[in-house]
């Protein structure tokens, strides 16, 4: 059971590390001009639809990813066997993190395209929402109710 734990915890900081390597990498992209910037300045209809689909995401996905996975951990793993509880953990963990990702590097494109500062508003919300998705040895055990069982040792 503890390997179990030290394996699924070093592969979702790993994952989790790939996510803000992800993004560092794009602003890189963007900074050195090797993805264009700016296309969108002129066109404000673009600019609008662009900024909206941004707050829509980010509005829409931060609290659903967060409370998404608070409710299946409370309803559903909390009742499986110990090896399949980590699985599954592992498996909202990363759900959870692609449904953050993917607004965020959406954010930050959307910035670079019209260069409007919404999207690194938006950016920024889920930048935050990000800090309480870090994985960690405490936060497992007291996610999947484990943190009774390791006192009890």
């Amino acid at each position: 059971m503890e390997k179990g734990i030290k394996k699924i915890l070093s592969r979702l900081k790993l994952e989790y590390a790939f996510l803000w390597a992800a993004v560092i990498v794009l602003v890189i992209l963007y900074e050195g001009e090797v993805l264009p910037s700016g296309t969108f300045v002129e066109d404000a209809q673009a600019v609008y639809i662009l900024q909206s689909a941004a707050i829509l995401l980010t509005l829409g996905l931060i609290p659903l990813s967060l409370r998404l996975f608070t409710l299946s951990v409370c309803r559903n793993i909390r009742n499986y066997l110990p090896a399949d509880a980590l699985k599954s953990y592992r498996r909202w963990s990363e759900i959870r993190l692609a449904l953050l990702i993917t607004p965020l590097l959406f954010d930050i494109s959307v910035y670079y395209a019209t260069m409007n500062t919404m999207g690194v508003l938006c950016a920024g919300m889920i930048a935050i929402a990000l800090l309480f998705c870090i994985p960690s040895e405490n936060r497992l055990y007291n996610e999947l109710g484990l943190l009774e069982n390791k006192n009890k040792n």
